[in-house]
């Protein structure tokens, strides 16, 4: 008969049961979100205004690309039949606000020009009947209206002379008010407008019915290309998805290699024992996640291989026995550092900073949990500095040019390239060269609006203005900047300068249709949209700046604004330009402060924050000279390497004691290893097909070894006892419990 478990193991193993059942709850709620939203600031006022505007207009739209061989071949016959039963399917899907297409524009305009002729023919019998002389002046007014109702017959789709008058000019050209439905005579283009606050997954549903619909509609085409921003962020999740294990798992062998292959401990079973505390922080940290119901954008992508990179370093100090304050105070740091990307504007680098801080934590906990019971040596006392090796004013010399090496980087970060359009982030999917084809077909890939809001923008001076601001827009923007559709080109048949009730009766004449693209249902908000090519981020905001000072004043009571994703992605940059000095140097004073109250000496301290300016001022200065741009990633160049070049030099501070020359070799040897390892975790990296995690991967195992090299140069240069004064007693320990 076998005894009860004493209370104390029940108890741990109930916890470690819990804890292994809540981490697989966890791990099945969590969910990715590559929405573009995780790539604009969060809160900020230009993120708000594009959402409200997709609250009243829709979203970001799917764009249905169509070319035919001949010239006007799809706005003919069966083919404009077709055309049409493809847009009435799309307007069907669910999560569709609405669908502007060539054929449904002609179908209501077939039927508005119907009811306007009745409308004026009935007006005119009225008026003829009762003998009124005002006759002449009626059919002066709208007599050119019914001509121009009737260009070329009856009002019907079938009529081949009615749709090509109304679409194409004398010229053959497409007329300028429907270039956005049709931008060649031989394309058409179908919006796909999503309801606002689509998911991901519903975003990658609408894009993949959108595609299936498409290819069964039969059309006669060359070529067909499903694009725009949501089928862009569509693929990415997918790509993330696909690459999230691809990526982790290829960090995981590495390492497993780095830490079997090199002995760096006697004993075998113990090397394995730092991935087991990585792995089983990693799942806890993604419960976490998942429990709180926070979607990982981009960032869970590189958050696994470099976890696995870091995370296991701690744990590896541990089993060989390096002194459990050390560790556990330079594994805060670098939680901290790491934690310090919280700052950022945007979401998807926030949660990769919050993710690691998280996962580098528990990777301590659960290392310190299952490390081998063997006593962990005592910190040493602090040796006073003797002449020995290098005499000071070489030390002072080598550390003087190193310094300046570190300064040049420092002061050229504001000169360094910020790279951060969607296309960039994005570059290396099918779906970036569908988008640069539309662009070249439409002349833009993607949208900006002018809103103007009031307490009623249904008034002729909202038109007026609205006229105003897109001829001087055309005038000094045209370029650059394409009207696609606006309440004035829909009401052009008005004349300049129609009076309230001519305007209050122009729209209720008008398909809602066609008004709903322009004008708000509650009449409090009206857009003027324009279309604008991928660019630049830096250019595009100088653009989108000047567009804002170019408009007229708005009419009294109302207010002007340009919305969009081109401007709430310009803000972005913006933010993130903008504070390049913080969000290098708050991870440093984040990573100093824990190293300060937690270690013994302050002047550790001082050498871990030196070695993480030194390391990242290098790596800024080989951006700027081999020409390397950064990202919103790597833009917080000075957090990320200060979680290894604090890690590095307090380790090697405790062997640079001298008292136990075995310990000193262990301990060198543990901080190579773990170097390495965390190399080969971001290098990882570089077999995404995303370029931004390429760039980043190559960047990080870059500044791996740049915090060794300092950390290496700092000890040796100010080994313990060096930063005392001259005729002072070295810094004595300070008492802090464990």
């Amino acid at each position: 008969m076998t005894s009860a478990l004493p209370p104390r193991r029940l108890a741990v193993l109930l916890l470690a049961v819990l804890v292994c059942t809540g981490t697989v709850i966890g791990l099945a709620r969590l969910r990715t979100d590559t929405a573009p939203t995780a790539f604009l600031p969060a809160g900020d006022p230009a993120l708000t205004a594009l959402e409200e505007t997709a609250r009243a207009f829709g979203g970001d739209p799917v764009v249905v690309l169509a070319e035919s061989a001949r010239p006007r071949e799809l706005m003919t016959g069966a083919e404009l039949g077709r055309l049409l039963s493809l847009e009435g399917r799309l307007a069907e899907l669910p999560d569709v606000a609405v669908v502007y297409g060539p054929g449904t524009a002609l179908n209501q305009i077939v039927a508005s020009t119907r009811n306007l002729v009745a409308a004026i023919s009935g007006r005119r019998d009225a008026i003829r009947a009762t003998g009124d002389p005002a006759l002449a002046e009626f059919d002066l007014r709208y007599g050119p209206l019914v001509v121009q109702a009737m260009p070329a017959g009856v009002p019907s789709v079938r009529n081949q002379g009615f749709v090509d008058s109304v679409v194409f000019g004398p010229d053959g050209a497409t007329r300028a008010s429907w270039r956005y439905l049709v931008p060649a005579p031989n394309a058409v283009a179908i919006l796909v407008r999503p309801r606002e606050g689509l998911d991901e997954a519903g975003t990658r549903r609408l894009v993949a019915a959108t595609r299936d619909l498409v290819a069964r509609a039969g059309l006669t085409t060359t070529r067909t290309t499903v694009t725009g921003t949501p089928t862009v962020f569509a693929d990415l999740g997918q790509r993330v998805q696909r690459e999230i294990p691809l990526l982790g798992a290829v960090a995981l062998a590495l390492i497993i290699a780095c830490y079997l292959g090199i002995g760096w401990t006697g004993r075998r079973r113990d090397r394995l024992l730092p991935l087991a505390a990585t792995l089983g922080s990693m799942a806890v940290t993604l419960a976490v996640f998942g429990w709180l119901g926070i979607e990982l954008s981009l960032g869970a992508v590189a958050f696994l291989p470099i976890l696995i990179g870091i995370g296991s370093d701690f744990p590896a100090y541990l089993v060989h026995g390096a002194p459990v304050r050390r560790v556990l105070v330079a594994a805060g740091a670098s939680a901290a550092g790491f934690a310090s990307l919280a700052l950022s504007p945007l979401p998807f680098v926030r949660d990769l900073g919050l993710a690691l801080g998280l996962g580098v934590l528990l990777a301590v906990a659960i290392a310190f949990l299952i490390r081998p019971k063997r006593a962990s040596p005592a910190e040493p006392a602090p040796v006073p500095v003797v002449r020995r090796g290098l005499p000071r004013r070489t030390r002072v010399a080598v550390a003087a040019a190193l310094a300046a090496v570190a300064a040049l980087g420092w002061v050229m970060l504001p000169r360094l390239e910020v790279r951060a359009q969607p296309d960039e982030l994005a570059a290396g999917l099918p779906s970036v060269a569908d988008a640069r084809h539309a662009e070249d077909v439409i002349g833009s890939s993607g949208a900006v609006q002018v809103l103007l809001r009031g307490e009623n923008v249904r008034d002729v001076a909202a038109l007026d203005w609205m006229r105003r601001a897109e001829e001087g827009i055309v005038r000094q923007y045209g370029g650059a900047l394409r009207p696609a559709v606006s309440l004035p080109d829909l009401l052009a048949f008005l004349g300049p300068n129609p009076t309230p009730e001519q305007f209050q009766a122009g729209v209720g004449l008008l398909p809602h249709y066609l008004v709903s693209a322009v004008l708000s249902d509650d009449g409090r908000s009206a857009v003027l949209s324009l279309g604008i090519s991928l660019q630049d981020l830096r250019e595009q905001r100088d653009l989108l700046g000047g567009l804002r000072a170019a408009l007229p004043p708005p009419p009294p009571g109302m207010t002007s604004e340009v919305v969009g994703l081109p401007s709430a992605a310009a803000r972005g940059y913006e933010l993130v330009s903008e504070h390049r000095y913080l969000a290098n140097l708050v991870g440093i004073a984040a990573a100093g402060l824990v190293l300060f109250l937690g270690l013994a000496r302050r002047s550790d301290a001082v050498r871990a924050v030196s070695a993480a300016v030194l390391a990242t001022g290098w790596g800024l200065a080989g951006a700027w000279l081999l020409g390397i741009p950064l990202s919103p990633l790597s833009v917080a160049l000075g957090s990320l390497t200060t979680a290894t070049a604090c890690e590095f030099s307090v380790l090697l501070g405790y062997r640079g004691s001298g008292r136990n020359p075995r310990n000193s070799r262990n301990t060198r040897r543990t901080v190579a290893v773990a170097a390495l390892a965390a190399a080969l975790g971001y290098l990882s990296l570089t077999l995404s097909e995303l370029a931004i995690l390429r760039h980043f991967g190559l960047l990080l195992a870059a500044s791996v070894g740049l915090s060794l090299l300092a950390a290496i140069a700092i000890v040796r240069l100010f080994p313990p006892g060096a930063l005392a004064l001259p005729g002072v007693a070295a810094e004595p320990d300070r008492k802090v419990a464990v």
